[in-house]
């Protein structure tokens, strides 16, 4: 019994050891960290960072609309004004084979596919906020299903002309 005893002990510790070892190593921490520091002269980006990720328009049924989406954008240019337009023209939601047309404004400019001045120098020059808006057309009786886009706004830098 006492051999028993002493070649059982040894193994339950060996074994209740490693296990206690394993156990204080099976944690982990997965953290990603993103920063974007604009340069003090030139920005233009929105107030909510998280603003453009996975924005969702809900439909009314009783309107038959979709919402509108909104984030106020700060801008800066301390070496002239800021013009925007879509990259791709006018943006739209679509299923692949239906659209639904998509109006993005910048403060009271309706953005396009070129160029406009959406802050001129003198108001860019210490910086401003502009709310961003992005209104769907109404959908058709016939239109439903899942719908979606991607639109990219260009934000220039466009320098002081002088003379």
């Amino acid at each position: 019994m006492i051999k028993k005893f002493t070649v059982l002990l040894p193994l339950a510790v060996a074994v209740l050891g490693s296990s206690v070892a394993m156990a204080a190593n099976d944690a982990s921490t997965t953290i990603n960290i993103k920063a974007d520091i604009p340069t003090k002269q030139f920005h233009a980006q929105p107030l909510d960072p998280n603003f453009g990720r996975d924005e969702i328009m809900s439909y009314n049924t009783v309107t038959g609309e979709l919402s509108t989406l909104s984030s106020m954008f700060t801008l800066k240019n301390t070496g002239g004004s800021i013009d925007a337009y879509l990259q791709d023209g006018p943006a739209s939601l679509t299923n692949g084979t239906d659209a639904i047309a998509l109006t993005i404004s910048l403060g009271s400019v309706v953005l396009t596919g070129a160029p406009l001045e959406v802050a001129a120098d003198a108001e860019s020059n210490p910086g401003l906020q502009k709310l961003m808006t992005i209104k769907a057309a109404k959908p058709a009786d016939t239109q439903n299903g899942q719908y979606t886009t991607t639109a990219t706004v260009i934000f220039d830098n466009v320098p002081r002309t002088t003379f």
